[in-house]
């Protein structure tokens, strides 16, 4: 997933993040990434600050990630908080990040629909039935 050059980009601690021109909210997790809970919040911060009063569907590349632990799994899991995600889709790729994927998916079982990917394309058309 290539970051934007004509949008507005948070650029956090472990993820760049942005609104896409297709409504649809990315999330690129930077190189070797060690998420927390502090990563955690400030990404969910970015994310719900996209669109207000609106529900979207939010894109995450995580090919590149680390580690994560269980206080961020369990913020991302989306349970008991307050989000503007109607649904997301993680792209994975390496061994560890589809060990991480499958073990969030798991034990995580996000509160909205959630999927995991091989390639950007396939999961841009099935976040676009959230649009």
């Amino acid at each position: 997933m290539e970051t934007p050059t004509d949008c507005h980009i948070y650029n956090l601690t472990c993820y760049w993040t942005w609104m896409g021109l297709d409504g649809i909210a990315r999330t690129k997790v930077k190189p070797q990434a060690e998420v927390t809970i502090k990563e955690s919040l400030e990404n969910s911060i970015a994310v719900n600050d996209l669109y207000i009063n609106k529900k979207f569907p939010l894109l995450i590349d995580a090919r590149e990630i680390k580690s994560i632990s269980k206080e961020a799994r369990d913020n991302f899991s989306i349970k008991n908080r307050s989000t503007n995600i109607n649904s997301f889709a993680v792209i994975i790729e390496s061994p560890l990040s589809r060990i991480i994927g499958n073990f969030f998916m798991g034990l995580n079982k996000p509160s909205v629909p959630a999927k995991l990917f091989n390639n950007e394309q396939d999961a841009i058309i099935w976040l676009k039935q959230y649009l």
